[in-house]
């Protein structure tokens, strides 16, 4: 079957599939994958049983078109029909409820060098991601993978994105609803004041700033009461946002300052870095110039101070958003380093084997 054929039978199999003859669009796109020899049309004809399996609740069928489909982006030799089809692997394992399996392939997917990664399909990647995140309960990790989606889907006016990101924070809500009462029950006040610190993340996220500086009022309370530290610097984290959102500069540093002084006790480099980089932008606003390179001097010690530089450029990891790749080893570089070396072993212990798992 070639090329004009195969995309043919393609069409045909879309216009049975949109009047609801779902079995007859199978078994035609089940032919064009027998007898088709275009690589292209492969690729898309598996696009489409992996929707259509998906939309029928078939998801252990879904994920083996899924896997077929990587096979053919890998001989395509094309980034972006590899992102594609890790995309679809990662949802076959969502829906499957394999979390750890979902976040591994979305973090592959950003991994990849191609222009639609962000453009138009990162959005996708970062809500089965916080999917995934909510699936093990991890609900500050989920509320960011929902925030970029988000993002995206306001960046790119995609409404359908931003609808089922919505319905995905709704699940979102009611799950920590419910870990908020069992922890009420219990009597688990750390519990406590992580859903209350997941309920005020929400609340800003939603630009509802009323109702988040009380929740982070109550979670900071419960944080000092069991002596979280690092709890506390994250409620300062998020108190210092909603001030920026409403521009009052000043209390943000504020709290960025308190913020800072507990990492610096709990030797928090991440949250450092973090309260480091808020500071910088605060103070690039206002335009003072001496505050914004102390803070940009700290910032650069830290990165030092945690040692995470490529070991093939030199460069720091973090500073900038490159896309890095870690090896079975534990080794990570930029992943630009990585392809443009060559080698199929790992540059600083040499072990062979180059699995990518991406960061």
């Amino acid at each position: 079957m070639g090329q004009d054929q195969t995309k043919q039978q393609i069409e045909k199999g879309l216009q049975l599939y949109q009047s609801n003859q779902t079995e007859k669009a199978l078994q035609v796109w089940m032919k064009v994958l027998e007898k088709g020899s275009d690589l292209v049309g492969r690729f898309r004809v598996l696009g489409c049983l992996v929707t259509a399996h998906s939309e029928m609740g078939r998801y252990k069928e879904m994920l083996k078109f899924a896997v077929v489909q990587i096979d053919t982006a890998r001989e395509l030799e094309d980034a972006d029909f590899l992102l594609e089809s890790y995309l679809n692997l990662a949802r076959s394992n969502e829906k499957l409820c394999e979390f750890h399996k979902t976040i591994s392939y979305c973090k592959t997917c950003l991994g990849l060098p191609g222009a639609r990664a962000g453009a138009q399909l990162g959005g996708q990647v970062s809500l089965s991601m916080g999917n995934a995140f909510l699936g093990l309960s991890l609900f500050q990790k989920a509320l960011e993978s929902f925030e970029k989606a988000l993002r995206y889907a306001h960046n790119n006016d995609d409404t359908m994105l931003e609808c089922r990101v919505c319905c995905s924070l709704g699940s979102f809500y009611a799950q920590v609803k419910e870990s908020m009462k069992i922890a009420l029950q219990h009597g688990d006040r750390p519990l406590q004041a992580l859903c209350l610190l997941c309920f005020a993340d929400i609340h800003r996220s939603r630009g509802d700033l009323e109702t988040a500086f009380p929740r982070y009022d109550s979670a900071m309370s419960i944080m000092t009461e069991i002596g979280n530290r690092l709890g506390q610097v994250h409620v300062l984290l998020g108190v210092a946002k909603c001030w920026m959102a409403r521009k009052v500069l000043d209390k943000a540093l504020d709290a960025i300052e308190k913020a800072q002084d507990l990492a610096e006790e709990v030797g928090n480099k991440l949250s450092q870095l973090k309260l480091h980089c808020l500071s910088e932008g605060i103070y690039r606003s206002k335009g003072l110039q001496r505050e914004l390179r102390a803070h940009v001097v700290r910032f650069h010690e830290c990165v030092e101070e945690t040692e995470l530089y490529c070991g093939l450029c030199g460069e720091s990891i973090g500073e900038k958003n490159s896309r890095l790749q870690a090896l079975p080893c534990s080794h990570i570089f930029h992943l630009r380093c990585l392809q443009n070396n060559g080698t199929r072993s790992c540059p600083n212990c040499r072990r062979a084997s180059m699995k990518p798992g991406f960061v």
